[in-house]
């Protein structure tokens, strides 16, 4: 297992084209951006609230549950051509079977709006994490711009 940086959601913004999430350990951020629909869910967690009715992430949790597995971790371990990739890690175990760990290949905002929901922990491979610039001042102006301080909490 390659050596991991455990990253945070630090802001949502919205954009035109979408939602910028930002993942940060503290000292370093990074960007990419996602389709509105799933930043919304990621919110919605994040500021815990409940639908009405289960949303898509919700749906998977509890498909999960109900055969014995959960999330594990979460972890970002490529980009190409500027797209992230990851990969998520289920861990099963029930009456039928034995511990069993699964890999999935996923989206990082897929996989962000799972671990915000059942507090599983997000990381990035150590290798991809130093390689990427850092996006705090971006970040700040982004906040400038829409006249935020913290879209989160």
């Amino acid at each position: 297992m390659p050596d991991l940086v455990r990253v945070e959601p630090i802001a949502l913004l919205p954009t035109q084209a979408g939602c910028a999430v930002f993942l940060g350990d503290g000292t370093k951020a990074i960007v990419f951006y996602i389709d509105p629909s799933v930043g919304a869910s990621i919110n919605v967690s994040l500021s815990n609230q409940q639908s009405q009715r289960p949303l898509t992430h919700d749906l998977y949790l509890l498909t999960l549950g109900a055969f014995g597995a959960k999330v594990s971790r979460a972890v970002i371990v490529s980009m190409e051509n500027e797209v992230y990739f990851a990969r998520l890690i289920l861990e099963a175990e029930n009456e039928i079977m034995e511990r069993k760990i699964i890999e999935l290949d996923a989206r990082p905002s897929d996989c962000l709006a799972l671990v915000v929901r059942c507090g599983a922990p997000f990381y990035v491979v150590q290798s991809l994490w130093d390689s990427l610039e850092d996006m705090s001042g971006v970040l700040e102006e982004m906040r400038k711009d829409a006249g935020e301080d913290s879209p989160l909490a």
